[in-house]
């Protein structure tokens, strides 16, 4: 089990320094925009929440409509920072880390998506830091099982095409530049 309170609340806290203006700047995740990355967070944080408690009826209701900006209501800093430290939450029960994931077509263990979560809330995390020029601290126990979970998953992921290419990082490079790398970023 992994606690993933400590990026939830990361990412909790760069929602609140987003500004109104910043919507429409890019991201390193170039699929996105600042919104449109926000509203990504969101979904999944709805989606993972709710595997993590169980909920096969949340897990498809969240599963139905599609990550863009053009989804943030007015009060999305409230909605979106309440959903994701809903999902620190769910995750703290040792029972959401137990048995095969609910998700429709994936057979993948909830262990293993939980892992998936805490990787989303991390490199997502980092994105959103790095658009919004933001500071992205997290413990050293934090990065290093997202770095463990990258390092291993992504080489092998059931579905390559959600990264880019892995970039190069010196021998000394920090535990944040090591994951943002494997997922296809540039430190």
């Amino acid at each position: 089990m992994i606690d993933l309170k400590p990026a939830s609340r990361q990412m909790a806290g760069l929602l609140a320094g987003v500004s109104g203006d910043q919507l429409a700047d890019s991201t390193p995740c170039t699929e996105y925009h600042v919104g449109d990355l926000i509203d990504h967070v969101d979904h999944l944080s709805r989606i993972f929440g709710a595997l993590a408690r169980g909920d096969t009826d949340g897990v498809a209701a969240a599963a139905t409509t599609g990550p863009g900006a053009a989804h943030l209501d007015p009060d999305w800093r409230h909605h979106v920072t309440a959903h994701v430290e809903d999902l620190g939450t769910a995750w703290d029960d040792p029972a959401a880390w137990v048995g095969v994931g609910q998700v429709p077509g994936s057979d993948l263990s909830n262990e293993v998506w939980g892992k998936i979560t805490l990787t989303e809330l991390v490199v997502h995390g980092w994105d959103l830091a790095t658009a919004t020029s933001q500071p992205f601290d997290l413990p050293q126990a934090t990065l290093q099982a997202c770095l463990d979970h990258v390092a291993a998953f992504i080489p092998a992921a059931p579905i390559p095409a959600l990264w880019g290419p892995a970039h190069e990082v010196a021998s000394g490079a920090t535990l944040l530049d090591k994951i943002v790398a494997i997922t296809g970023r540039t430190p």
